[in-house]
């Protein structure tokens, strides 16, 4: 069977374009304040000679380039698939975190660097005043915010790149958070004359430095897994055990997932009992890509179907699941014993426009097919004939079906154990007679016995119309009776009581 994918309509393209817009707002915002955060902190750093505010201005330009590149990922990822890139460009927000990353690694270095050296080999005297003190408050105060609104966003969009600048954010908040105690700690230092605090500054410092590393560094390994494509921890055994539960699904064979950016992509691959009909395929195609998309909304869905042999599957079945490959239809089959080698009699339906040399050949390849997955058949005996596409209308009159549905009534209480017969139709189609009805029968009986009173009654109905070219007899236990729940049909016209 061909795989599937999962389709994508106007509505989702339109939905996507009010994400953009959404978070192409967040991210202009962000840089607007990392810009005026730098910028306070930069000046009061120099004017105070704080390295944990000079620190947190390195931050805080470094979110400038960062909040940039974010919005040109921004804009970049949600362009739709094209030739160059069918999978889309969501990958470039996973690239931006990447690089973003390595930026925050060449700050942190820096400021190790200035930190070491101001606390073994060149102390500075720093000046704490009200500026130092209010400008990390308004930082504190201003990252709180942005990271809110980023975080809103983000769980709104499934923003991976806006997820990590609001992560960014919620350093800022920890990191300034830290400087701040620094320079409480030079105040009270000045003021009880404790010259040993003023090495808080360069520890606040170091200790910003290391919150940033570490989760700059478990950013990185989230970025490394999605530019690896390796997969989300977890989530494919998770889908698998979900798909094999489907109703129609043998098993999840295989299930890859892998995201960019924003953006899930699943390739599964399922086992189909190849015993159900193709038209009901789609049904269960639809009921995995519902309850995949439980888990990974709009997640990008790809199918392959594999048709299942089950182990106890009977010869007549294979070989019905080896024509339903070729889109063909086969009936009547009959297996039997020739001198101790297995004959297997069929007939072939083909279109009935074929000359005999196509629909011979298309029974050639079908006894190959049969010949390699049934080795224990030595020979084929193949019937072709028209499969009858067009519907033929009846040709005998309402008064004659009357008549011979009575008459066939009469015959079947002939019949012992046959308790009632009813539900009678009667079809003439070029000159052949077609009889279909229901048997009561007691539901004790052996399944052997019922069989040999339908081919009773067969032969009688044949025996009293010669004409009657087959008969379909379906036979219902005792206790069936009166359940129908429309009334019982002679099907020649008029409608009887149920029996």
């Amino acid at each position: 069977m061909a795989p599937q994918s999962h389709p994508r309509s106007g509505l989702d393209e339109s939905a996507r374009g009010f994400a953009s817009v959404g978070k192409r707002t967040a991210a202009s915002r962000s840089v607007l304040t990392a810009i005026s955060l730098t910028t306070l902190k930069l000046v009061v750093a120099l004017g105070t000679g704080s390295l944990g505010i000079l620190s947190e201005a390195t931050n805080s330009g470094l979110d400038v380039l960062a909040a940039a590149l974010i919005y040109f990922t921004v804009w970049v990822s949600d362009k739709p698939a094209d030739a160059n890139h069918p999978y889309g460009h969501q990958k470039v927000e996973n690239f931006a975190a990447f690089l973003q990353t390595g930026l925050v690694f060449a700050t942190c270095l820096w400021i190790i660097v200035a930190a070491v050296r101001r606390l073994l080999f060149l102390p500075v005297e720093v000046e704490v005043n009200i500026w130092a003190i209010g400008v990390m408050m308004i930082s504190i105060t201003v990252s709180w915010f942005r990271a809110r609104e980023l975080e809103h966003v983000a769980r709104e969009h499934r923003s991976q790149a806006l997820e990590s600048h609001a992560l960014n954010y919620r350093l800022d908040i920890w990191s300034g958070a830290v400087v701040l105690f620094g320079l409480l700690m030079i105040l009270a230092g000045e003021r009880w004359g404790i010259a040993g605090l003023q090495m808080a500054d360069p520890i606040a410092a170091l200790i910003v430095v290391g919150f940033v590393i570490y989760h700059s560094a478990l950013l990185g390994l989230k970025t490394m897994d999605a530019l690896l494509d390796a997969a989300p921890a977890g989530l494919p055994a998770t889908i698998t055990e979900i798909v094999s539960g489907i109703a129609g699904v043998v098993s999840c064979e295989r299930a890859r997932v892998r995201h960019a950016g924003s953006m899930f992509f699943v390739d599964l691959k399922i086992a189909v009992d190849r015993r159900i009909a193709f038209d009901h395929v789609p049904a269960i195609l639809a009921a995995v890509r519902s309850r995949v998309g439980e888990i990974l909304p709009d997640a990008d869905i790809m199918i392959h179907t594999e048709p299942y042999l089950p182990s106890e599957e009977n010869l007549f079945e294979r070989v019905r699941g080896i024509a339903r490959r070729s889109n063909l239809a086969v009936h009547d089959l009959l297996a039997h014993e020739v001198e101790g080698n297995l004959t297997l009699d069929l007939h072939l339906e083909v279109n009935e426009e074929l000359t005999l040399n196509q629909a011979h050949d298309r029974a050639n390849v079908l006894e190959r097919q049969i010949f390699e997955e049934a080795p224990e058949v030595a020979a084929i005996n193949t019937h072709i004939e028209g499969e009858g596409a067009h519907i033929d209308a009846d040709e005998m009159s309402l008064d004659l079906r009357h008549q011979m549905a009575a008459a066939l009534r009469d015959v079947a209480t002939q019949v012992p154990d046959i308790l009632d017969c009813h539900d009678i139709a009667i079809r003439e189609i070029h000159q052949k007679i077609y009889v279909s009805c229901h048997c009561l029968v007691d539901g004790s009986l052996p399944i052997t016995r019922v069989h040999d009173r339908t081919v009773e009654l067969e032969a009688l109905f044949k025996k009293t119309f010669p004409a009657i070219h087959k008969v379909t007899i379906h036979t219902e236990p005792e206790s069936e009776r009166g359940m129908a729940a429309r009334p019982a049909q002679d099907r020649t016209g008029e409608t009887g009581k149920s029996r």
